[in-house]
């Protein structure tokens, strides 16, 4: 398939070059030009407008940092609003608000278009071996014929269902889940190593018990080695993901005590100038709390 492709930051950048390498045709566009020369060496097709990326194919994919960079590369003049045609696919995979989901959807939905979130789970280096999953929001017709994008950037599907705003939801209930795991182990770190433990011990503990998982072990890792750069979920956008998702949980009047925790620790690691490092330095906040550091 033709497909344009709109933000390649880091997880931009893995998924247009899964794109590439399962063989479909990719025009890239960035703010910044310069990030498109990776994926231009490997066959991309660089373009100097999002109304090119717009129109070069079946379908454009988003991968931007916030609500506010989506609606405004869907609205801006010369933005995707403005320049699919009838019937195009607009594949937005990045972490944003439930509502700004549905304000994106009914825009499209007005231009005559279709809106798909596409969310994916797994940092940058999942994806790229092949092991990431994604997240699938949107009528049926048009997720079926974007599957072999969806085939080529990830391992697995899962169906949200009709409503783009579904897999918002999901998405952001999967990073609050996630967060809080880590930020709970960061307790339970600090615990033990003010009885005198070796943080590998508790590792092996949880890692070789019940809790032998990825989430776990990836994030126990950093964890024990107090190893936080190069980050591959920054704490600044960690922060961002929190607040959209304890939002989302209080428009539906649903308390959310563990995720107040994990942004007042993601906070505090932001105060202590860690914004761009992995988000499991919150482990590193608690111990600062806990009088280890």
């Amino acid at each position: 398939m033709k497909v344009g492709f709109v933000g390649v930051g880091g997880m931009g950048q893995v998924m247009a070059r899964r794109l590439l390498e399962a063989g479909h045709e990719v025009a890239v566009y960035n703010r910044t030009p310069e990030k498109t020369k990776a994926l231009t060496a490997h066959g991309a097709r660089a373009v100097a407008s999002l109304a090119e990326a717009a129109k070069y194919g079946e379908a454009v994919f988003t991968m931007v940092t916030d609500d506010a960079a989506v609606i405004d590369v869907a609205g801006r003049a010369g933005g995707l609003l403005a320049s699919l045609p009838k019937g195009g696919i607009h594949i937005c995979s990045g972490t944003h608000s439930v509502a700004a989901m549905r304000r994106l959807a009914a825009l499209h939905a007005d231009a005559g278009q279709l809106l798909i979130a596409a969310p994916m789970l797994g940092r940058p280096e999942v994806v790229a071996s092949g092991q990431g999953s994604v997240l699938i929001g949107g009528a049926k017709e048009a997720v079926e014929r974007c599957r072999p994008l969806f085939a080529a950037i990830a391992r697995r599907s899962f169906d949200a269902g009709a409503d783009p705003a579904a897999a918002a939801a999901i998405k952001l209930t999967h990073n609050l889940v996630l967060g809080c795991a880590i930020e709970a182990m960061g307790e339970g770190f600090a615990v033990v190593r003010k009885y005198g433990v070796a943080p590998e011990v508790f590792y092996d503990v949880l890692t070789e018990g019940l809790f032998g998982c990825s989430a776990y072990k990836v994030y126990g890792k950093f964890i024990v080695e107090d190893r936080y750069l190069p980050a591959g979920h920054k704490t600044v956008v960690a922060l961002k993901d929190a607040n959209l998702a304890l939002a989302a949980a209080e428009a539906v009047s649903v308390p959310l005590p563990s995720g107040n925790a994990l942004r007042d620790r993601l906070i505090g690691a932001i105060a202590h100038g860690e914004g761009d490092h992995d988000w499991a330095v919150v482990a590193r906040e608690q111990a600062r709390a806990s009088g280890l550091l």
